[in-house]
């Protein structure tokens, strides 16, 4: 793991330097140390956080001026992504539980966050309705085999006493700074480029996030059978 001890060196002498003006003593703060699973899937969320949106904040503005659709177009698209992955996702979350051990999720993972940069590949060359809806349904598809195997694999890696420092760091770094960045940039590139080229550069980024993912691999744990206890050898209580 990384020394925080420059990390922690550099905040004493804040501090000190802070209590030598202000008379005003700061809490010392040190970085907890994080295992290397949560640490891959976090800097993974965090470009699959980008390349989502990069795509988000243009949206609406692709299918009305784009494709020339009506703007009810926009929120039927919406429903439809979000109504197919809500039903798609709970029968997969399921069957995940059932299968003891990692590798069943981490290639739902996999294949799933694929599909999702195909189909961000695949909006480049949209032209018409029915080609956005088939899309959304697809998009839905991806999300439901990516989501349910990444809230159990990184439930199960959380570090003993870090859980809430561990989540929030997901919810702010990966999320948090993900979209804000892609944000940014989407609406920048837009201005140069135009919208339809944005889409290429989401799915390169998921591609990135997928490349991060397969270091996943050496820390997956096995298939085991349902009996927990006898496979680790532990007697039943």
């Amino acid at each position: 793991m990384p020394s925080t001890g420059s990390g922690n060196k550099l905040f004493d002498s804040f501090n000190k330097n802070m209590k030598f003006i202000f008379n005003v003593n700061f809490p010392k703060f040190s970085f907890p140390q994080i295992n290397q699973v949560i640490l891959i899937i976090i800097f993974a969320e965090f470009v699959i956080g980008a390349s989502t949106a990069f795509i988000t904040p243009l949206f609406a503005l692709f299918i009305v001026n784009d494709i020339l659709a009506p703007v009810t177009v926009v929120g039927i698209a919406v429903a439809i992504f979000w109504a197919v992955k809500s039903i798609v996702q709970l029968p997969v979350a399921r069957q995940l539980d059932k299968n003891h051990g990692e590798i069943d999720d981490y290639y739902s993972m996999l294949i799933g966050l694929a599909v999702i940069m195909v189909v961000q590949f695949m909006y480049y060359f949209v032209g018409s309705v029915w080609q956005i809806y088939f899309l959304q349904i697809l998009l839905a598809v991806g999300y439901a085999l990516y989501v349910p195997p990444f809230f159990g694999m990184f439930s199960r890696h959380l570090d003993k006493d870090k859980e809430a420092f561990e989540w929030s760091l997901w919810s702010s770094f990966s999320i948090g700074a993900g979209t804000a960045l892609g944000s940014l940039f989407s609406g920048i590139l837009a201005a140069i480029v135009g919208i339809r080229p944005i889409f290429f550069v989401s799915g390169t980024f998921s591609l990135i996030g997928l490349i991060i993912l397969i270091f996943l691999r050496p820390y997956i744990k096995p298939k085991v059978p349902h009996d927990l206890a006898q496979f680790y050898g532990q007697k039943q209580i």
